[in-house]
């Protein structure tokens, strides 16, 4: 049987996402959109502890329990959505947290003193460090655990949260049964008052094969050695699709996807082609041999079961800030290469809420397009338009003229059937006098006249004027 593991980055220190809807969004606009709106949510358990080593009982604060996850805006006025075992070591506190905090003041107050008197590094005598552990009786330990809930946004703020709502995660005791609390995994969050990014719920039910982009802080990011500290201010996106439709143990529904994720990405939202959020992740799968995870079985809470968890909160409107609208407008309007407009609704969301890392990018390219436009293109169009306009105009004139030259001209069938029908049209020769006299052609019946007599009006002939007259020449 398949095994999961929740995807909490979990620690033991030693030291201490409207407007435009009716309209394709492109992808890399639609993640623009969303990032902002995701943040780092860290739980940390410091302690005081009072522990005795065999020479009487002494103090010393342990490295602190620490346990991050991702969380997101549902309401631009400061309520985040994230997973419940995210923060639920210093929500309830439960007991494994406590035996941590234990574990690591007895290393912090006997093993490392007795480690340091002896020039022994940790490590070196594990089986002596274990010695010296199991001396210290650890229910005698007294603890005073100082639990608090953190949010780092991208611009580096770290603000304190408080937990407004938490129902239970999962959780199967050693017969793999889930336990009586076990609950859908979320919990909302309220920090100080302000203007933040938010990110609404799709309305629509997922289907299979429906592109995701997975949005949050996976921890190989996070403490990775060749990154500087700043990879923790913004988040990582990885895309997939949804992949299956399924039930966990007590048969709350979640979706599959194959979207990459890890220790870290809980409570990470998932967004859908239209820029709202379809699920939250939860948990993945790990292989039953080895206990690595195996990519591509990851699971999402749907977007209704977090409307249902919303119920009675004061969040009435997700996704509602006025952040939203400038902030889409302005990535609309780069889109449309409409960089003065565009730099212009930057600025407006760099002052609702300032330094976030996207939107100082989006500005500055901006202005950068507005100081230095780039080059037009060759105007093909309306060279192509010129070019049809003036050849159609010269075919055009040399219609009109040829017009102009045979809009009396009759052809020779015509003159044969008026013949015929006895109209008796006057036939007048008018070529010149050489041709006529040698041609072979001749019409019988036609008069002729020189074209010099004609052109000088010496003809001579009266013709009634309702009677047809055919000249021909050659």
């Amino acid at each position: 049987m398949t095994k999961v593991l929740r995807l909490a980055l979990l620690t033991l220190l030693s030291i201490p996402t409207a407007a435009f809807a009716d309209h394709p969004i492109p992808v890399q606009e639609l993640v623009l959109r969303a990032k902002p709106a995701v943040a780092l949510v860290t739980a940390r358990v410091d302690a005081e502890a009072v522990v005795n080593c065999g020479a009487g009982a002494i103090t010393v604060r342990p490295a602190p329990f620490v346990e991050t996850g991702t969380g997101w805006f549902i309401d631009g006025r400061g309520w985040l959505i994230t997973n419940a075992h995210v923060v639920d070591p210093a929500h309830r506190l439960p007991p494994w947290v406590t035996q941590e905090l234990k574990k690591s003041a007895v290393d912090e107050a006997c093993v490392n003193p007795v480690l340091a008197r002896q020039g022994l590094m940790r490590g070196q005598r594990p089986d002596f460090e274990d010695q010296i552990r199991r001396r210290v009786d650890m229910g005698s330990i007294r603890l005073k655990p100082l639990p608090q809930v953190t949010v780092l946004l991208s611009s580096g703020a770290l603000l304190p949260a408080e937990i407004k709502k938490f129902s239970a995660p999962l959780l199967l005791d050693a017969a793999g049964k889930p336990v009586a609390d076990s609950g859908r995994d979320l919990a909302l969050l309220r920090i100080t008052d302000g203007v933040y990014p938010a990110l609404a719920l799709t309305d629509e039910d997922s289907k299979i094969g429906e592109p995701v982009r997975i949005i949050g802080f996976p921890g190989v990011v996070l403490s990775h050695e060749l990154l500087n500290r700043t990879a923790a201010l913004e988040a990582s996106v990885t895309t997939g699709a949804v992949s299956g439709l399924k039930q966990d143990a007590i048969g709350q529904d979640v979706i599959q996807t194959d979207a990459s994720a890890a220790p870290g990405n809980s409570g990470g939202p998932a967004i859908g082609h239209g820029g709202t959020v379809v699920g939250v992740l939860t948990f993945v799968s790990l292989s039953p041999s080895g206990g690595s995870i195996v990519q591509g079985f990851n699971f999402l809470i749907p977007s209704r079961d977090v409307k249902k968890f919303l119920q009675g909160t004061d969040v009435t409107k997700p996704g509602e800030s006025p952040f939203n609208t400038v902030w889409a407008a302005g990535l609309h309007d780069l889109g449309q290469e409409s960089f003065k407009s565009a730099a212009a609704k930057f600025a407006e969301a760099n002052r609702l809420l300032p330094d976030l890392p996207d939107v100082k990018r989006a500005l500055a390219e901006a202005e950068f397009k507005v100081k230095n436009p780039p080059p037009r293109p060759f105007p093909w169009a309306w060279v192509t338009l010129g070019l049809a306009v003036v050849s159609g105009g010269g075919y055009g004139a040399m219609w009109y003229r040829r017009w102009q030259r045979n809009r009396f001209r009759i052809k020779a069938g015509e003159v044969v059937r008026m013949l015929e029908a006895g109209v008796n049209p006057l036939l007048l020769d008018v070529r010149q006098e050489s041709a006529a006299k040698t041609a072979p052609l001749k019409i019988p019946g036609a008069t002729y006249i020189s074209p010099d007599t004609l052109e000088q009006g010496q003809a001579g002939i009266e013709v009634d004027p309702n009677r047809t007259v055919v000249a021909y020449c050659t």
